[in-house]
Parts: C-alpha cells; sequence; structure tokens
C-alpha cells in the first residue's frame, strides 16, 4: 500500500480558529473526564484520619468564627436571620464558586507531566475539578438544609418561597464563572507564576467584596453600585433570598450575572485552547 494511501484513525493538526471551543472533543473524552472526576474526589482527603467529615467540619468551623467575629464581636446585622443560618448561606455558595476558581488557576502548571505525555483535551482538566467541586458542594449543601430545618422548627423567621427553583441556575452560574476565571488565569499562569499567589490572595479581597458576611441593606445605598458590578452579589444575594425569604432579589442583577458569566467562560476557554498548543515550550 503506498504511504499516501494510508488511512489514519486519528490525526491531531494544529487548531487556529479563534471560536474553535473545541466542545465536541470534551464529548468524545467523558469516559476520561469521570475517570479525573473520580480521582480528584478519592484523593482530596485521602490518608486522613476524618476523611469526607472534612466537607461538614470546613463550612460549619467557617460559619462559627464569621458568627462570633462579624455577628458577637462586630455586631453586623444578618436582615433580621439567626446569624448562623446567614453566614452559612453565604459561605456554602462562595466556597463553590472560589473551590472551582482557584484549584483550576494552576491547571497548566499542576499537570505539565500528564499533558507532556498524552494527548486528550486539555479542557478536561478544569472542568473535572468543577465537576468533582460540585460534589462537595452538594454534601456542604446537605448541611445547609439540615441548619435551615433546625432553625425553621425553632420558629425563625425563614420563608423559602418560589425562587428556589432559580438554584439550578445559581449552581451553574457559580461554578462556569469560577472555570472561566481559572481557565484565563491557568493560561496566564504559564508565563507568569506570581498569578497563582495574587489568585489566592485576590479571592480572599474578593469575599469581602461580595455580600458573604454582610447584606446589602448594611451598605450605604450609594455605594450599591459597586457591590452590584461583582457578578457574584446578584448570584449570593438570590441564594440567600430564595431559601430564607430575607435579602434582595434582582432580575437585572442576576441576568447581569448571567451574561458575565457567559462572556467570561467564553473568553477563558478561548485563551485556555489557544495557549495549550505551545505551553510547554513555556512551562
Amino acid at each position: 500500500m503506498a504511504e499516501s494511501d494510508t488511512e489514519y484513525a486519528y490525526s491531531l493538526t494544529p487548531r487556529d480558529k479563534l471560536f474553535d471551543l473545541r466542545l465536541k472533543e470534551i464529548w468524545q473524552y467523558r469516559d476520561l473526564l469521570m475517570l479525573f472526576v473520580y480521582r480528584d474526589v478519592v484523593t482530596v482527603y485521602k490518608q486522613t484520619i476524618l476523611g469526607p467529615l472534612w466537607f461538614f467540619i470546613q463550612p460549619f468551623l467557617t460559619t462559627l468564627v464569621f458568627t462570633v467575629i462579624f455577628g458577637n464581636v462586630a455586631k453586623l446585622p444578618t436582615d433580621g436571620l439567626p446569624p448562623m443560618i446567614f453566614y452559612l448561606a453565604g459561605v456554602t455558595s462562595w466556597n463553590y464558586f472560589s473551590s472551582c476558581f482557584q484549584k483550576t488557576s494552576n491547571t497548566f502548571t499542576s499537570n505539565a507531566a500528564i499533558f507532556g505525555k498524552v494527548f486528550f483535551p486539555r479542557a478536561i482538566a478544569p472542568l473535572s475539578v468543577t465537576i468533582s467541586n460540585l460534589i462537595t458542594f452538594g454534601i456542604q449543601f446537605l448541611l445547609f438544609l439540615i441548619m435551615l430545618g433546625y432553625f425553621m422548627l425553632r420558629g425563625a423567621l425563614i420563608h423559602p418561597n418560589i425562587y428556589m427553583l432559580l438554584f439550578p441556575l445559581l449552581i451553574v452560574l457559580m461554578g462556569i464563572m469560577g472555570l472561566g476565571f481559572g481557565m484565563l488565569v491557568s493560561a496566564w499562569t504559564t508565563k507568569y507564576r506570581d498569578l497563582q499567589f495574587l489568585v489566592q490572595f485576590g479571592i480572599q479581597l474578593l469575599m469581602y467584596a461580595t455580600p458573604v458576611i454582610y447584606p446589602i441593606s448594611a451598605i450605604p445605598a450609594k455605594y450599591h453600585w459597586i457591590i452590584m458590578a461583582n457578578p457574584m452579589t446578584s448570584i449570593i444575594e438570590t441564594f440567600r433570598y430564595s431559601f430564607l425569604g430575607a435579602g434582595t432579589f434582582s432580575f437585572h442583577g442576576l441576568l447581569y450575572s448571567t451574561a458575565f458569566t457567559i462572556v467570561i467562560f467564553l473568553l477563558g476557554l478561548i485563551i485556555f485552547n489557544r495557549t495549550e498548543k505551545n505551553f510547554m515550550d513555556i512551562v
């Protein structure tokens, strides 16, 4: 058979199209994606004494510290809600976004060894982190529901409402936004390693610019536009309003967060896919 007649099962060629998102490849490698998710979940607390209990302990202790410092000492308002459930609602939703952002922001540097040996769509790595974090979020959300039921039985002024139907949308927005930011930063960290440290510090600062430990009603009206410019603000406020019946709900704010999430995800995926072609030469 002549060399020109040889048929190949798969051909790897450079892709220079700006809007080539390569989503079809991710679907073709969905089995590998699930293996990565399993790896991420199993290895998080491997060789620990308490194991998966840390999924409950971490948000509970964080909420307890916030209750003591910001509720009892700083006396920050909580829109008439028990401080414990108010802070737990913010911590639960914020943790999912921040974990997706932080753990995907070093995708290229942390996976350089395997990326240099085996071909597969590189976007599978950060996507697997987002899905595995969703499992963690589900466990922590269960803790939130238990605490919610406890305070409702005690007669707290908590009023879940129809806006809970937006919960699946909120999960998607938190995960995709964190994924988009993470892929964007990951592409830049191939050249500028300092960004890894900046992300860790920046996420902590961003939390204080988000209504996690305070309600929007505690902010002077003239500064509301600054808080609302944060795309996570409407997501957390909607989460808190739908399950607790306190806080604010803004359709326009949620629409802004949705549009922002779509833009940052597409931008992050495009830059991520373009970076993967030559990142091994840089890393």
